[in-house]
């Protein structure tokens, strides 16, 4: 009833006329996550080695969603989502719209199709194993890509063209077209583009999913386009993954393979190299577990692993340890810890995910480390 209120208010707002608009169909949802973080560069050269602390807002959002039956078992769907940067910052956040933003129909027989800015399948299949998610120890550092990509495949693309399956028997199918970037202007030029999928299984205290996604980059800059690409140019990934979570349990894996024909790509920096070899693929996997001491307090432990590309060394480790207190239902205070080992020419970095990450890459063979105390309320 409060959220009713409270979006007919916005909408009162910001539109007389507005004033007379059905608004009974609009939920208003949100997040806030701040947090005072505590990082170490870890950087090999001492001129770049240096401590940080400062206030984060790890990616605290607000959302409005709504839908409408149109009969038949068939509704409209929409939403709105936006980051919201509680801590003052203006970079990467303050957007109206730069999250999940869509409209489409859902049907519970028929399934669900949408156009917007949204999650890839690929994402979709593995993000919800990650228990430090959206904060320093976000294992986007390491997984789906992490530096060693063209393009994250753990991300949300805009130009998205989505169908979502309704669920048979626990198992759920989902695919993705993105249409890339629209920086185009001459004919010559080319977009690049992304398939994305996933097979998603859950039923009891058990879930596995598989997911697959190609990246076409494009020579037209923007989302999946790099000036000065040559020729067709690919890369690839896929993940299985899954979950066991029963009583005070949970227990998740995740694997991961990307490949790519970079090799010979002067706009990506390996124009020395064979073209069309593989440059960044590499295999990388995440464990993680979580153990509820008791009905307000859990343990969480989390540890990732990047293997080589084609060159030696350029792997990463991870280690996170974390703490969660509820306060109430909605509300949670926490303490994490994390370390990101580079090997010795690595060039991973904590996530950016949260804004007190070190900017940038330190050197490589850095050593990043974090201590986050924060609190995480949900409406």
């Amino acid at each position: 009833m409060q959220k009713k209120i409270i979006a007919l208010a916005i909408a009162a707002a910001f539109a007389a006329p507005a004033a007379f608009a059905d608004t009974s169909n609009v939920t208003v949802y949100g997040v806030a996550n701040v947090s005072y973080d505590m990082t170490k560069t870890g950087a090999v050269a001492a001129a770049n080695s240096f401590s940080s602390n400062k206030v984060s807002s790890n990616t605290s959002r607000l959302g409005f969603k709504g839908t409408e039956d149109l009969g038949d078992g068939l509704s409209a769907i929409w939403q709105i989502e936006s980051l919201i940067q509680i801590d003052g910052q203006t970079a990467g956040g303050n957007t109206l719209a730069n999250r999940n933003t869509f409209a489409g129909l859902s049907s519970k027989t028929a399934g669900t199709a949408l156009l917007g800015r949204h999650d890839t399948p690929y994402n979709i299949s593995n993000r919800k194993y990650d228990l430090f998610a959206d904060g320093l120890a976000d294992n986007r550092s390491i997984m789906g890509g992490g530096a060693r990509a063209g393009a994250s495949f753990n991300g949300r693309q805009p130009n998205v063209v989505a169908y979502i399956s309704p669920a048979m028997s626990g198992l759920t199918g989902a695919i993705a077209y993105v249409a890339g970037a629209e920086g185009q202007t001459l004919s010559t030029q080319t977009k690049g583009s992304a398939w994305s999928l996933a097979a998603l299984y859950g039923n009891g205290p058990i879930s596995a999913n598989f997911g697959y996604e190609v990246h076409d980059i494009g020579n037209a800059t923007g989302t999946l386009g790099v000036a000065g690409i040559v020729g067709t140019v690919k890369e690839t990934a896929w993940t299985i993954s899954g979950g066991y979570k029963v009583d005070a349990f949970e227990l998740n894996a995740i694997y991961e393979k990307t490949s790519d024909n970079f090799g010979g790509q002067a706009a990506l920096g390996t124009g020395a190299l064979v073209a069309g070899s593989n440059v960044l693929g590499h295999r990388a996997y995440y464990l993680s577990g979580k153990y509820n001491v008791t009905a307000s307090d859990a343990v969480k432990l989390a540890y990732a692993n990047a293997g080589s590309g084609a060159a030696i060394n350029t792997g990463a480790t991870q280690i996170s340890l974390g703490y969660d207190h509820s306060l109430s239902k909605r509300t949670t205070v926490y303490a994490a810890y994390t370390k990101l080992s580079n090997d010795t020419v690595g060039v991973y970095a904590l996530s950016a995910n949260g804004t007190g990450a070190p900017v940038g890459i330190a050197g490589t063979g850095s050593k990043p480390s974090a201590i986050s105390l924060g609190m995480k309320h949900t409406f």
